[in-house]
């Protein structure tokens, strides 16, 4: 039996490990922590959640919702994992990041047709390849991948919220609510009046940054920017993103605040609390004393301050096919936000449509070829060739997936309409054999 090498156990490597195992394959997973981390990775498991530890929306009527049932209909690890760590977050599906990375290196490190190698990979070895390095790849291995694509630009930078006790939130000055009362009310919500909102945005607009090498406002990618730059771009930039009063009254005035931080619940027991949309890279001194300026935050305890760090993707629709697989050289395939697919779920069903491709490719069995009606098979076509202009990292979204060939009224029913002929094109598409092949390990 031939064996596949996957560079890097990330969300994508750890879900196409998985893939590619449970169907009899053998597998050398290599990951270089934790003998070696990188600026925002602190854990030695796999699949860290080094952002935010949201997993967005679960309804099917939004696309990333969509996402996620189709793979958890074929098996996958990482939703597997989700859902045994999952924390109260209204309508999303938010985790427990230690849990939910505890259960998938346990997963994989138990797996018999998995083989873990601890150490940095520092080339790209002969045979059938999965590099799923991550926007964080270490200089050694990203050398190697800009020697495979030289016309690519490989980097662009991404940015880490702050955390804060729940317990040092002054909760006379802010309310549990979710927007909109959707679910339940889950979220710590930080009201502004205007003088306060004011004062914060012109200190938060001139705070100063940490040194990032090479990093400016321009190279920025619009999904993760840094709360300080949309500060600088107009005083209502804010309000109109993450600090957007809408669907959020406040009980003690029966009315909507000049604007509004939430703090989202990032861990099981509910002890500590994420700012919402406050991806950072000021220094330190100026997070606290800059984000204490938020009334509810006078005295917050901060955990974890915002990180800056350095990401790094392909220009996909010029070099991979459907299937993740680079053109030039078909044993070698990408998987993860490398790829340009952007956030968690999307980088773990990459590596998903990667496991399961790879698996009948080797296993010599008729390939999946996921369509565009499906949210997963979409995301590989859009990054393989379905986008125009220059190539931006791309979330899951109803747009790239094709339309119904009948009208439906409401964008709700619309969109829960793609995604029930979406799940029963799955569950169609389950009846292959590289799907009745799985050894239930």
């Amino acid at each position: 039996m031939e064996q596949v090498t996957v560079l890097g156990a990330g969300l994508a490597g750890s879900e196409c490990a998985w893939q590619l195992a449970k169907r009899g394959v053998r597998v050398k997973l290599i990951e270089m922590k934790p003998g070696k981390m990188t600026p925002a990775h602190s854990s030695p498991y796999f699949g860290e959640l080094v952002c935010s530890n949201s997993l967005r929306s679960d309804e099917l009527s939004n696309a990333v919702g969509l996402l996620k049932a189709e793979m958890r209909a074929m098996g996958s690890l990482i939703m597997g994992s989700a859902d045994s760590n999952r924390v109260a977050a209204g309508g999303a599906l938010a985790v427990d990041r230690v849990g939910f990375s505890k259960y998938i290196t346990e997963k994989l490190s138990n797996h018999p047709n998995i083989e873990i190698v601890s150490a940095e990979a520092t080339d790209i070895p002969d045979g059938e390849t999965v590099i799923a390095t991550g926007p964080l790849s270490s200089d050694a291995i990203a050398e190697k991948i800009a020697a495979l694509c030289p016309d690519s630009d490989l980097h662009f930078y991404d940015a880490v919220a702050p955390i804060v006790t729940l317990e040092s939130v002054d909760m006379e000055s802010a309310f549990f609510a979710s927007r909109y009362n959707k679910g339940t009310a889950d979220y710590v919500n930080c009201p502004m009046d205007k003088d306060e909102y004011l004062a914060f945005v012109r200190e938060l607009a001139s705070a100063k940054e940490a040194e990032v090498h090479g990093f400016d406002d321009g190279g920025v990618f619009e999904g993760c920017m840094p709360v300080e730059v949309m500060a600088r771009r107009g005083v209502d930039t804010l309000r109109y993103g993450p600090l957007k009063p809408v669907g959020l009254v406040d009980p003690r005035t029966g009315k909507n605040n000049y604007a509004v931080v939430q703090l989202r619940r990032d861990n099981a027991d509910g002890t500590i609390y994420n700012l919402v949309g406050f991806q950072t890279h000021l220094t330190w001194g100026e997070q606290k004393r800059v984000f204490s300026m938020i009334p509810a935050l006078k005295n917050a305890e901060f955990v974890r301050y915002g990180v800056m760090h350095r990401n790094t993707y392909l220009n996909s629709p010029q070099l991979l096919d459907r299937y993740y697989r680079l053109k030039s050289d078909p044993r070698i395939s990408f998987a993860g936000q490398m790829t340009g697919v952007e956030g968690y779920v999307e980088s773990a069903a990459s590596g998903m449509l990667v496991g399961i491709e790879t698996a009948a490719r080797i296993l010599g069995l008729p390939a999946v070829d996921f369509p565009q009606e499906t949210a997963i098979g979409a995301l590989g076509l859009y990054v393989s060739g379905g986008s125009v202009g220059d190539f931006q990292p791309m979330n899951i979204n109803f747009g790239i997936i094709t339309p119904l060939d009948h009208r439906v009224k409401g964008k709700r029913n619309k969109n829960a309409e793609i995604s029930k002929r979406s799940l029963e094109i799955i569950e169609k598409l389950k009846e292959k054999e590289v799907f009745r092949i799985e050894d239930h390990h």
